[in-house]
């Protein structure tokens, strides 16, 4: 077990020195310079060429790698072009955000897509499986933007349950925050909630087929007990594997989620700063969102020996 962990994190510094080395000539070889941005409009060239030597951008694109590598290896990321402070620190700043989504976000999604899933086995062919299905395809059609607006409309500005746009911190209140976050989960959790349903239905369904079910349905157990601890219970490997993939459906739908609810997290900060070519900030957050997949993925690996005590690392 140990030696698989740690193969597995020894196996994601080539992972993340890819992504490094991607992200850093995305950045260089698209069009759109830092430094005018930064100067503005009414900059001349002599000012714009000024800041790009102060950032270091008038050197080649080895240079600049490898000043930015070996600094990362020390653990600086680097200063933003656009906030004037450290990367570390705008990041820290933004972080509590985006693990509030994200962590109300998955235990929305599983709390109701488990229980959708089950309930539409069991009832396999009926009204009920039926409207999951359609539930499922709306939830994949259904853009997270178009989604979240329809939803402001209705919950916010006619019913004026939640506010519309804002983030509390836990700071200021547990209410507050929770308040101001659970509509942004609710618009994120669809997509999710969809996809969870979608496999726990097929997974159950097919476990509803197998010979201890009709055993510990023969032995007189009651069908709750027969749905959740036989069926659902044999039927969780692939649903952890969905629910760590769909951590990049949830890491693309959190910079969607935030840029329209206005929360001030790592989502926002990545469109604000894509949209500054703050090249510092776009490439720490890129290589933290992909370490945190990493890591996710990971511990649905290790989860599986919970679940199925026939595997073994």
């Amino acid at each position: 077990m140990y030696t698989f962990i740690a193969r597995r994190l020894l196996s994601t510094i080539p992972v993340l020195l890819i992504v490094a080395v991607l992200v850093f000539l995305m950045l260089r070889l698209t069009p759109g310079d830092p430094a005018a941005i930064l100067a503005g409009d009414a900059a001349s060239s002599e000012q714009i060429a000024a800041i790009r030597a102060s950032l270091g951008l008038d050197r080649s694109i080895v240079v600049q790698f490898g000043i930015w590598a070996s600094n990362l290896l020390q653990g600086d990321f680097g200063s933003s072009y656009f906030y004037k402070m450290e990367v570390t620190q705008l990041i820290g700043h933004r972080i509590e955000p985006t693990l509030a989504l994200a962590t109300l976000t998955i235990v929305i999604a599983v709390l109701v897509s488990l229980p959708l899933g089950v309930v539409a086995a069991w009832r396999f062919g009926g009204w009920f499986d039926r409207a999951l299905m359609g539930f499922s395809v709306m939830g994949f059609s259904v853009p997270v933007f178009v989604l979240a607006y329809v939803l402001i409309w209705i919950l916010s500005l006619k019913l004026g349950w939640f506010p519309v746009q804002g983030y509390k911190r836990l700071a200021d209140g547990f209410w507050p925050f929770l308040h101001h976050l659970i509509l942004p989960a609710i618009t994120l959790s669809v997509i999710y909630i969809a996809l969870i349903a979608r496999v726990t239905r097929a997974s159950v369904l097919e476990a509803l087929g197998e010979d201890y079910i009709r055993t510990a349905r023969a032995k007189g157990l009651p069908e709750a007990r027969v749905l959740v601890r036989h069926a659902l219970a044999n039927a969780a490997v692939p649903i952890a594997t969905v629910i760590g993939i769909g951590i990049a459906l949830l890491i693309g739908g959190v910079v969607v989620t935030e840029s329209v609810y206005a929360i001030p997290g790592l989502g926002r900060l990545t469109v604000d700063a894509v949209l500054a070519r703050d090249f510092p900030t776009i490439q720490a957050v890129i290589l933290l969102f992909s370490f945190a997949y990493v890591l996710v993925n990971l511990l649905v690996d290790l989860s599986y020996v919970v679940f199925d005590p026939r595997i073994r690392y």
